[in-house]
């Protein structure tokens, strides 16, 4: 049986009602085709001008495969010059990923590049976006963002495979206890439910991205991501209106990471045991059940 994958909602275009009626209030994710047309990054944003405008400077690189499950969140396994960078992922396949750089510090004419879209929603939070940079089979391991936004990511320079999740299937996908993230044991893309079961008739959405693209991904949905390509992404931000979402968020960036960074510190493997323990646990009795009904 497997996951049940279905294929995402994709639209050319469409007006701020019907974006607001089918996808922002239920919160459904959907592909919006044309909506970076009207960019000058849609032209502009290749891999040389992105090293011409960035430059040298040094950035953080991130290696989900050899990640350790003791450190923070976010933690880097490198450095490099972004330029060099830039010609390792045009060069060759690489685990390495840039993730949540903001280049724009560095090239403030890149402002200039992009378009809220404001036409479709409000509550926009960055003045200055976050990037992601990836090479040829790298991967973003399973998880949901921590401050709990909207997020409009446009693609650019090449294909990417994401699998979106509803976050009412938490405890089928083995959410780490006080984490945004999954076990690290399996991988979602080619999971072995005789290991984990609870994976079984999981419902997710599965969306191919070219250059160009705009994926909307509403609040709290978890997301897993593949570079089919070296390429990269521009993420926009936006509140959700609800009052809960918001508190949620702010515990996630206070109480929660602290109290998990305080924990894995202090107790290191002990203490990731005990909550890939409970994951599964949960999973199972979550499995068992028949949850989410």
């Amino acid at each position: 049986m497997g996951l049940h994958l279905t294929p995402i909602d994709v639209v050319e275009d469409i007006t701020k009602e019907e974006f607001r009626e089918k996808y922002l209030i239920p919160r459904k994710p959907v592909v919006l085709k044309n909506m970076a047309k009207k960019w000058p990054a849609y032209q502009k944003w290749t891999m040389d001008y992105m090293k011409e405008v960035v430059g040298d400077v040094e950035v953080p690189l991130y290696d989900s495969s050899k990640a350790d499950p003791a450190a923070p969140i976010n933690s880097s396994a490198s450095k490099m010059k972004f330029t060099d960078y830039i010609d390792l992922i045009q060069r060759e396949p690489t685990d390495l990923r840039i993730f949540l750089f903001d280049p724009i510090k560095s090239a403030p004419k890149l402002l200039k590049d992009y378009i809220s879209p404001k036409d479709l929603m409000g509550g926009f939070l960055d003045k200055f976006p976050n990037m992601f940079f990836g090479g040829k089979g790298s991967e973003t391991f399973l998880h949901y963002d921590i401050d709990m936004a909207h997020i409009f990511h446009t693609h650019f320079n090449g294909r990417k495979h994401i699998l979106l999740f509803d976050n009412k299937w938490k405890d089928r996908l083995y959410q780490i206890p006080y984490a945004t993230y999954a076990l690290e044991d399996y991988d979602i893309s080619n999971p072995d439910f005789e290991k984990f079961p609870a994976l079984e008739g999981v419902e997710g959405i599965e969306c191919f991205l070219e250059h160009g693209d705009t994926l909307f991904m509403p609040t709290g949905w978890w997301h897993y991501m593949r570079y089919l390509d070296g390429s990269f992404s521009i993420s926009q931000r936006a509140w959700d209106k609800s009052w809960a979402v918001k508190a949620r968020s702010l515990w996630n960036l206070t109480i929660q990471r602290n109290i998990d960074n305080f924990m894995k510190g202090r107790f290191k493997n002990r203490y990731m045991d005990w909550k890939e323990k409970l994951a599964i646990k949960r999973a199972n009795y979550a499995l068992a059940k028949g949850l989410p009904k």
